[in-house]
């Protein structure tokens, strides 16, 4: 009996996400990027509520 000692991989490279690039990075750790965006989600909802509430 012969033993087989080739193994598959379960993940190849090309299943892993592809690396964020310099201005993402930049964009997720600006304060002020993330303040306005803060602001405008939560006006979102103020929308949806007010709407509904009407």
């Amino acid at each position: 009996m012969e033993n087989n000692t080739n193994k598959t991989l379960a993940y190849s490279n090309m299943s892993f996400a592809t690396q964020p690039t310099k201005l993402v990075l930049f964009m997720r750790s600006c304060f002020l990027y993330q303040i306005f965006n803060f602001f405008k989600l939560n006006l979102k909802v103020m929308r949806i509520v007010v709407k509904g509430h009407s």
